[in-house]
């Protein structure tokens, strides 16, 4: 199955396919996703990094020498550098999040993964992870990489998002579908 060609028309997609293509060339699509995880983390645990990706009073310039030394920092590879200084050359780096996650989508679904999450009230034993993703996977046909969030508000049950389908057995929403049929 091809990935979604609104993934790839994107402004995100664009450049995430350019540096997978890239990546591939060189036979480094694996460290380039690693250093990638490693942006995505440091973006979200850093507010002052994340800030230095949106701000526009930044010249090219020094928003291209501050991404090399964040890169020389977290040590990444050459290729994911100087991706970074494109970035910063075009003023994109604000798209840095969208791209990242264009690149797991897009290098997911060349490998012939698909991408799940599932929500729980609680959090889940790895065993019932591993039976949730072991039939995904078959409901699929595709390897399914599975990430696990934990929502209290749920109260109990899951939701599960398998690309744009999303399977909602939360109690949450049993309990206000039966307050809707009882309001009618």
């Amino acid at each position: 199955m091809d990935i979604s060609a609104g993934i790839k028309a994107s402004l995100a997609g664009r450049y995430a396919s350019a540096l997978l293509d890239l990546a591939a060339e060189s036979g480094k699509v694996s460290a380039v996703e690693k250093d990638l995880e490693t942006l995505g983390a440091a973006l979200a645990e850093s507010g002052e990094f994340a800030a230095l990706t949106t701000n526009p009073e930044l010249s090219r310039d020094i928003a291209g020498k501050a991404m090399a030394a964040v890169a020389k920092k977290l040590k990444l590879s050459p290729l994911t550098t100087n991706f970074l200084g494109v970035l910063a050359a075009n003023r994109r780096l604000a798209k840095l999040p969208a791209i990242i996650a264009a690149f797991k989508a897009i290098a997911a679904a060349q490998r012939g993964e698909v991408t799940a999450s599932v929500t729980s009230a609680h959090p889940l034993s790895d065993d019932q992870i591993a039976a949730l993703k072991t039939k995904l996977t078959q409901r699929e046909g595709r390897t399914v990489m599975l990430t696990a969030s934990v929502d209290p508000d749920l109260l109990g049950g899951l939701v599960v998002t398998v690309g744009s389908q999303r399977i909602d057995a939360s109690i949450r929403t049993r309990l206000n579908s039966l307050a809707k049929a009882m309001q009618a």
